[in-house]
C-alpha cells in the first residue's frame, strides 16, 4: 500500500523553496523514469456533444449553448483508421472518450468492438464513458481494455460548485468498479476552475490514498468556453500550477503524469518546467475532444529540442512494455 499522506505533509512539500521542490520532484522521477522519455497518447471523441451532465468546463453539456454539435456514436471503421494514423505518428495509447452519463447495454458493445480492433494495432487502449456500473467494467476488461479514464476533477468540498447532477461518491464508486475488474484507472483533475491551493491539493490526497493509486495521472489547465458557466474564470498562475505538478510527482511516483487540455495556452518554456516538474506523458493531436491541442509539429519540435524520446510500444505477444523511439 502506498505511503498515506496528509494534508499538512502535501502542504508543506507545495510550499518548499521551488529549486528544493522541482529537485525532489526531479529526483523522484528519475527514480521511476527514464526522465528522458515521453509517453505519447491520442484522445478520439467516439461520441460527441448533447451530455446529460451539467460539468461546468464542459462545451458538451446539454445545459449550456455552445458551438460543438450533437454528433452520433462514430463508425467502427472511422475509430480504427484514426487510431492507426495516430500510432503512425508516435502514440503508444489510444483514448476513446464519448459524452454520456454512463454506458448502457445497448452501446457498450460497440465500444467493446472499438476497444478489441484498437487493441489488434499494437496500442494500448483507453476509454472514459462517464459513470461506470461494476458489469460494464467487466465487460470492458474482457474486451482487452488497458485504461479507464475517470476524473475527479476537483477536491471533495469544491467539486459541488463544479457539478451537481453526479456526485464526488459516484465517481469514486466509478474507480472501484474500474479497479475490481482489473483495469488500469487513469484519473486527474482540472485546475483552474476558481479552486484554491488547498482544492488542488486535497484533490491530490484523495488519488494519493487510494489503495492503490492511478497508473495514469491526467492534470488538465481549464479551457475556458463561450456559453459555459466557467468561460470568464481567472487562469490558474503558472507558478502554482509547475508546483502542482511537481507535488503530484512527489506524491504519485510511480504514475505517468500527463500534461492534459490547456497545452494550446502554454508556452513551450512553461511546458519545459512541467516536464522538469516530472510530466512523462502528452495528448498528441490537433483536438483533445473538442477542444484545440498544441500542434504535433510543434510537440516534434519541442520535444527534439529538449532531447526527450518518445516511448514505442514493445509488439512482441503479451507484452505492453514501452522502448524509446527517436524523434524525428
Amino acid at each position: 500500500m502506498a505511503l498515506r499522506w496528509s494534508l499538512e505533509e502535501a502542504l508543506r512539500v507545495f510550499k518548499l523553496p521551488m529549486a528544493d521542490l522541482m529537485y525532489q520532484a526531479q529526483s523522484t522521477h528519475r527514480a521511476n523514469f527514464n526522465p528522458n522519455e515521453m509517453q505519447i497518447s491520442t484522445l478520439l471523441s467516439i461520441k460527441t456533444g448533447a451530455c446529460p451532465e451539467n460539468c461546468s468546463y464542459c462545451p458538451q453539456s446539454a445545459y449550456y449553448k455552445t458551438e460543438i454539435k450533437k454528433e452520433p456514436l462514430m463508425d467502427l471503421a472511422e475509430v480504427v483508421a484514426a487510431a492507426k494514423a495516430a500510432k503512425e505518428g508516435g502514440s503508444t495509447r489510444f483514448c476513446m472518450g464519448a459524452a454520456w452519463r454512463g454506458p448502457t447495454d445497448r452501446n457498450l458493445p460497440l465500444v467493446c468492438d472499438m476497444v478489441k480492433e484498437v487493441k489488434k494495432l499494437g496500442l494500448e487502449t483507453c476509454v472514459t464513458l462517464g459513470l461506470l456500473k461494476d458489469r460494464h467494467a467487466v465487460q470492458l476488461k474482457e474486451a482487452g481494455l488497458d485504461f479507464y479514464n475517470h476524473n475527479i476533477d476537483t477536491s471533495p468540498e469544491y467539486y459541488k460548485k463544479i457539478i451537481s447532477t453526479r456526485t464526488f461518491e459516484d465517481r469514486i464508486r466509478t474507480l472501484e468498479h474500474v479497479r475490481n475488474a482489473g483495469i488500469k484507472v487513469c484519473c486527474g483533475g482540472i485546475l483552474g476552475m476558481g479552486e484554491n491551493t488547498e482544492d488542488r491539493i486535497k484533490m491530490l490526497l484523495v488519488l494519493a490514498n487510494l489503495e492503490e493509486p492511478p497508473e495514469s495521472v491526467p492534470i488538465n489547465q481549464l479551457i475556458p468556453i463561450p456559453g459555459t458557466p466557467l468561460a470568464d474564470a481567472d487562469p490558474v498562475e503558472g507558478t502554482d500550477f509547475v508546483r502542482t505538478i511537481a507535488l503530484t510527482r512527489v506524491m504519485m511516483p510511480k504514475a505517468y503524469i500527463r500534461l492534459s487540455a490547456g497545452r494550446e495556452n502554454m508556452s513551450e518554456e512553461m511546458q519545459t518546467l512541467c516536464f522538469l516538474a516530472g510530466v512523462n506523458s502528452i495528448f498528441y493531436g490537433e483536438k483533445l475532444l473538442t477542444a484545440k491541442n498544441f500542434q504535433p509539429s510543434k510537440d516534434d519540435q519541442l520535444l527534439s529540442k529538449l532531447g526527450f524520446k518518445k516511448m514505442e510500444i514493445d509488439e512482441t505477444p503479451a507484452s505492453s512494455q514501452c522502448k524509446e523511439a527517436a524523434i524525428g
